[in-house]
């Protein structure tokens, strides 16, 4: 029982302090001092400029020989593929609203890989964890962006087609600012000093930023007319979706850091950037910073249990 306490204290300093600042943003909105006009240019000034800056350098300034552990990131790209296919498929049959399906969906397999995810590891496992995850957010963050664009797409019957949505994908900020940390940490490049250093004052605005607009955007009288959608996307995120690919993990032969990487990622609450999205390309998001929240307060005790478990059976 005192490991199990442990674990939870553990996690709770992890996403407690993102609970409080969403928290924040729905007083803030309360008393008027933030409206939905901040909401609307501060999501812009994420998903364009502070999110893009915190990938490229997270993801930039990682030596991808140290972190290159192929296997663990083409489970973690298949998997993900799998997960999506599965979701979309529940989607179309439980969620009544068309245009909600998305949301569902993303809120489903994307999880806080860059913030929380990562926090998890290196909290876990230390520098050991960081150079584990590293390479696998960094190209499972790709597909989450790309799987988010086509699902969004989808369901808000956007005029275009395939051809649209490739464009739009090949326009992300997120994919484009991945794609080139990347190339830059592949050839071994560094960034100049004054350049990371002000990138850095960008990324250091991202998840105070948007976990503001995501507080303020919370619309409980929406949560209640939503509730079944958000319902089963927070029990997707948390218990079906990581209890699915830690199984097949275990199944396959992961052990030790490997899976504990796979539990702590693919258990970690939805990513505040999906709120970001569906605001950014017109969809409920209401519904997505409702998600936000429940899988966020949710997971402090989810990602406890499994970890716990995972340790009395000595498979991490």
């Amino acid at each position: 029982m005192h490991a199990f306490i442990q674990s939870l204290l553990f996690s709770f300093s992890i996403t407690g302090p993102i609970f409080v600042v969403l928290a924040l943003g729905a007083y803030l909105n309360q008393i008027r001092l933030i409206n939905d006009n901040f909401v609307e240019v501060g999501t812009k000034l994420v998903f364009n400029i502070t999110l893009p800056a915190l990938l490229f350098l997270s993801i930039s300034q990682t030596s991808i020989s140290d972190t290159a552990n192929v296997s663990l990131v083409a489970f973690g790209l298949i998997a993900t593929v799998i997960v999506y296919l599965l979701l979309e498929l529940m989607a179309h049959y439980l969620v009544p609203k068309r245009e909600d399906r998305g949301v569902v969906v993303q809120g489903g397999f994307r999880s806080n890989l860059a913030i929380i995810g990562l926090a998890y590891c290196v909290n876990a496992y230390g520098d050991t964890g960081l150079i584990t995850a590293s390479l696998y957010l960094g190209l499972v963050t790709i597909l989450y962006n790309i799987l988010a664009v086509i699902t969004l797409s989808r369901s808000l019957n956007r005029a275009g087609g395939w051809s649209a949505t490739l464009k739009g994908i090949a326009r992300n900020p997120l994919i484009i600012s991945i794609v080139g940390a990347l190339i830059f940490a592949g050839l071994g490049w560094r960034l100049p000093a004054l350049v990371r250093h002000s990138g850095e004052y960008f990324a250091q605005l991202t998840l105070p930023l948007a976990l503001l607009c995501t507080g303020a955007s919370l619309n409980f009288k929406a949560l209640r007319a939503d509730f079944s959608s958000a319902l089963i996307s927070t029990v997707c995120k948390l218990l079906l979706v990581p209890l699915l690919i830690i199984s097949v993990g275990v199944t396959v032969g992961f052990r030790g850091v490997e899976l504990g990487v796979l539990a702590l990622m693919s258990s970690a609450p939805s990513a505040a950037a999906s709120y970001i999205m569906v605001r950014a390309m017109g969809g409920n998001s209401a519904l997505a910073a409702n998600i936000i929240v429940l899988t966020t307060v949710g997971s402090l005790l989810t990602t406890s249990v499994i970890m716990f478990l995972l340790r009395g059976l000595g498979l991490v």
